[in-house]
């Protein structure tokens, strides 16, 4: 199963260079390799299409019959497109469909029979990338003399040329199709994700896919990922145990504490198991625990020697959303995602959360201070938001009252320490939006299909960890000095990724996103 069936570009400045309210077919020149490029895509079976701002058309620059005959001769220097949408209109229209609104995206995707989401989009300056995450398709980025350098900061991910674009998205494509000839094998498979709510759930896809190559999946999980476990589809069983050598805050390594770890996992009776990570962690220590437990074959993803610790050592390229990394993982191992499978992050049913609707949710904490929105910057959010017509409900954690109360102060429903995980995951699936940082409530919204404004600290790769395949609008300095520090405290004074966002931004970027009417 693929992760992509289409690919939807930009036109000038993307698949040819770029003449301004270009109408004459005579001027149309591809930028270099782009032909070659085209093909590879076309020969892997992915459908092709282009979107593109035309607003020369509503100035009086240029007539829809000239901008058809430009991409006719696109077409004949380039191949087929499956599929063209432009926008007419300038921006004072107000219309769906101008980049950075997602309308293209979205048509695009519908005519050739898919969804955002099994989209890629390609561009060459941020409204293509802010298009492409509003509608939930992925997005990469290939940078020109007139991008912008913050542009590039925010971009999902980023390509030199429009080759090395088609190349990372191939790689993408292909990291899924090793366990093609996968084949149900009878007893239990062991996942082993050891961390928190977020890493649990976006490792949700990969779990479905084991569940559908074997009769019974348990989970070893740490403690704070047990509640996101629970939610988990395909899980059968879990075991808990906090792993000194994933735990954020562990304890000594106790002998008597690994001997114990040995014998539960002995007593699951998993012949095989897998061990999904994060990109900078080491599955090595867990598989010496399974190799001492008796677990016969052992999959993970190591860059480092592995020994006889690994049975099937993968390996993945950096820059893979998580989701993504462990889907890839779970293929290489032989385990593919059942029939059908949209391959988004998802829950078991959850209880209605009791609420009337419009709402948007504003959650203000994160499990690391470096991903925290300051607590004055989120007042002043919910204050905006309340002003603007919202209705806001305040999440957070029962450690987290004392920021829950003041972030809401008089202008929104306080509900910190209301509810248990199961509860916020109800609250966020009848949302309108979610605003929040890069946290695990983030990845409950994207598994119920809610829109996100992501205030997102650059400390981690967005690429990697931004909500996955859901409509999300990115705010931040993604260029600050905390970028990919992977800081667990804000080595920056003034926390000047998170602390100088906008209000105003983040009630437009709710407005954007609830456009459809969720709230």
């Amino acid at each position: 199963m693929s992760v992509f069936e289409a690919v939807l570009f930009d036109r000038d400045g993307t698949l040819v260079e770029d003449v301004p309210y270009n109408g004459d077919p005579g001027l149309v020149r591809p930028v270099p390799g782009a032909r070659a490029a085209l093909d590879r895509l076309r020969e892997r079976g992915l459908r092709l299409g282009v979107v593109s701002n035309q607003s020369g058309i509503a100035r009086g620059l240029l007539s829809e019959e000239q901008v058809r005959r430009v991409n006719r001769r696109v077409e004949e220097l380039l191949g087929p497109f499956d599929v063209w949408r432009y926008c007419p209109h300038a921006d004072a229209d107000g219309c769906s469909c101008r980049k950075p609104r997602p309308g293209l995206v979205h048509a695009a995707a519908a005519a050739i029979g898919t969804t955002a989401g099994r989209c890629v989009v390609v561009g060459d300056i941020g409204p293509d990338m802010d298009a492409a995450l509003a509608a939930g398709a992925a997005g990469v980025l290939v940078p020109t003399g007139v991008t912008r350098p913050a542009e590039v900061a925010a971009a999902p991910a980023v390509a030199a040329d429009l080759p090395a674009a088609v190349e990372l998205i191939l790689r993408r494509h292909e990291l899924h199709l090793d366990g093609l000839r996968a084949l149900r094998r009878p007893g239990t498979v062991l996942a082993v994700r050891p961390d928190s709510a977020g890493d649990v759930l976006v490792t949700g896809p990969a779990i479905r896919a084991l569940a559908a190559g074997a009769e019974r999946v348990v989970l070893l999980c740490g403690p704070r990922g047990r509640a996101a476990a629970e939610l988990l589809p395909g899980v059968d069983e879990i075991v808990e145990w906090r792993l000194p050598w994933i735990d954020p805050e562990p304890d000594p390594v106790d002998p008597a504490d690994l001997a114990a770890l040995t014998g539960r996992l002995a007593a699951t009776g998993a012949a095989e198991a897998v061990v999904f990570t994060s990109f900078h962690q080491s599955p090595l220590p867990t598989a010496l625990v399974l190799r001492a437990a008796g677990v016969a074959r052992v999959s993970a993803i190591s860059d480092d020697y592995p020994g006889s610790l690994l049975d099937v050592r993968h390996r993945v390229p950096p820059g893979v959303p998580e989701p993504e990394r462990a889907l890839s993982l779970a293929a290489a191992a032989g385990f593919l995602p059942p029939p059908g499978d949209d391959l988004r992050l998802r829950l078991r049913p959850l209880a209605p959360a009791g609420e009337p609707g419009p709402y948007v949710v504003v959650h203000p904490g994160a499990s690391v201070p470096a991903r925290t929105v300051p607590a004055a910057v989120s007042r002043r959010i919910v204050a905006a938001l309340a002003a603007a017509g919202h209705r806001v409900l305040v999440t957070g954690s029962t450690a987290e009252k004392a920021l829950t109360a003041e972030v809401a102060g008089d202008d929104a429903a306080d509900l910190g320490g209301a509810s248990d995980l199961a509860g916020l995951a109800a609250l966020v699936a009848g949302a309108g939006c979610l605003v929040a940082g890069n946290t695990g409530p983030a990845h409950v919204a994207a598994a119920t299909g809610t829109p996100v404004v992501s205030l997102f600290a650059p400390t981690v790769p967005f690429g990697q960890w931004a909500p996955y395949r859901v409509p999300v609008v990115r705010l931040g300095d993604a260029a600050a000095a905390c970028r990919d520090t992977r800081a667990a405290r804000c080595p920056v004074p003034g926390h000047p990724c998170l602390g100088a966002i906008d209000p105003a931004a983040v009630v437009a970027a709710v407005g954007l996103l609830t456009a459809g009417g969720r709230a």
